[in-house]
């Protein structure tokens, strides 16, 4: 790792400098705790396509991809050239804006549950808001949600994030109580904790691929086997979709799961690399938060911000999606690719891997302490953690290549074949 860290430093003196200046004004010089990377992270001046490039002009191929949210690359034209033509309109409205409705119009077509659509700027406004209007509907306290699920920063779900799940994840966090956490595909376990708090549950909020928690696909059952518990307990089935909504298919991914949610939380994908959170849901669900002429008791107040459903994160938004519904080859092809390195990787390291995964997302985990598999986020976190920092690293400082380190890789439609195999050989030259 040393030799790495010397031939990293050697080429961003720039980025050093940058960031020593970003430290005397933010905490850790940075605004999101896991942007931040030892010894220090590169400072990018501009992105094209697959690559990032810092001011010290170094180019990597990008498989970070801004968080996932951007599937079809950084700056593509088609989108690019709407958030123009918009920005000489302007770029803030602060009143209801036919950019939304077009948007929301092309969302409810792809999602069956998008009756009705609220807009935030963030994931985890759309999680906070899901899980308050869960609460109003039922009239219960509760929520459940999974061991190493993440849902964004808000207080409400700010629990069991990290290993060890028993433990609290921050001060400053009230009520933790009204927070039950139960583990990822194991149906029996999940059930027996649910029991305990059926009588004060309001709803159960699931990722369909677990993204922070190590890019673990659910099992189906385990699914049908929550929804199902959740209609007979009078409770509401959250999906959370952010990561997951239009990265695999147009749409979310809960249809061909043949699943039937009460309310889709949605992001990154939707917003084009805007700022963007969806909350979606059905008609009669998506009701309690019409404020026109109910009573305080009545109603669930979740609004949005004074940039929701700005212009141009709906133009940047429609601009993607329609791009991906009319570019018929791009999940085919950045899917297969998914498939591809999946695959590779797996055969490179021999036995010292599993790399888990779905469609365009992957994330390799070093096996380690007996693990065998990794269906769930207790046995992600089991595995070599430091390792996969140091692999992740190495081919920042060597190859060229960006992943934030040990985080989940997103294959966009700007890569191609020939920047998977020069991943492939990158792994090849990885020396432990």
């Amino acid at each position: 790792m040393t030799d790495y860290i010397s031939e990293y430093k050697k080429k961003t003196k720039g980025s050093v400098k940058l960031f020593d200046k970003s430290l005397k004004f933010h905490v850790n010089g940075v605004s999101h705790n896991i942007r931040f990377f030892e010894p220090y992270p590169f400072v990018v001046k501009s992105s094209s396509g697959k690559n990032l490039v810092d001011v010290d002009n170094n180019k990597y191929t990008d498989y970070w991809m801004g968080h996932w949210s951007l599937i079809l690359g950084h700056g593509p034209k088609p989108v690019k050239d709407a958030v123009k033509k918009q920005i000489e309109k302007s770029w803030m409205y602060g009143t209801v804006n036919e950019q939304t409705i077009k948007l929301s119009e092309l969302i409810s077509k792809a999602v069956p549950v998008a009756e009705k659509i609220r807009y935030v700027t963030s994931g985890t406004e759309a999680t906070m808001y899901a899980v308050r209007l869960a609460r109003s509907v039922t009239g219960k306290n509760i929520i459940a949600k999974i061991d190493g699920g993440w849902h964004g920063y808000t207080s409400d779900l700010l629990k069991s994030v990290n290993w060890p799940f028993t433990e609290s994840e921050s001060t400053g966090v009230v009520n933790e109580e009204k927070i039950v956490s139960i583990p990822f595909n194991d149906f029996e376990k999940s059930l027996e904790i649910l029991k305990k708090v059926s009588n004060d549950l309001a709803g159960i909020i699931i990722e369909p691929v677990l993204g922070g928690g190590g890019c673990i696909p659910a099992n189906a059952d385990y699914l049908k086997g929550i929804q199902e518990f959740c209609k007979k307990n009078n409770s509401l089935f959250i999906l959370d979709e952010i990561v997951t909504g239009f990265r695999f298919r147009f749409g979310c991914l809960y249809p061909t799961m043949n699943l039937d949610p009460d309310i889709v939380t949605l992001g990154k994908i939707v917003g084009g690399g805007m700022p963007i959170g969806v909350m979606c849901g059905k008609k009669e669900i998506m009701e309690y938060s019409n404020t026109k002429g109910k009573k305080k008791t009545e109603r669930s107040y979740i609004g949005g911000g004074t940039f929701s459903a700005n212009p141009m994160s709906m133009t940047s938004g429609f601009a993607t999606l329609t791009e991906l519904k009319s570019g018929k080859t791009i999940y085919s092809k950045i899917n297969s690719l998914g498939d591809f390195v999946r695959k590779e990787i797996t055969k490179v390291f021999d036995g010292k891997v599993i790399v888990t995964g779905k469609g365009s997302l992957f994330m390799t985990h070093f096996v380690k302490d007996g693990v065998t598999e990794v269906i769930n986020s207790s046995q992600a976190a089991k595995c070599d953690t430091s390792l996969l920092n140091k692999y992740h690293f190495k081919m920042i400082a060597h190859d060229g290549i960006f992943f934030l380190p040990g985080k989940l890789g997103a294959i966009s439609n700007a890569h191609t074949k020939e920047d998977i195999k020069k991943m492939i050989n990158a792994t090849e030259n990885f020396q432990e």
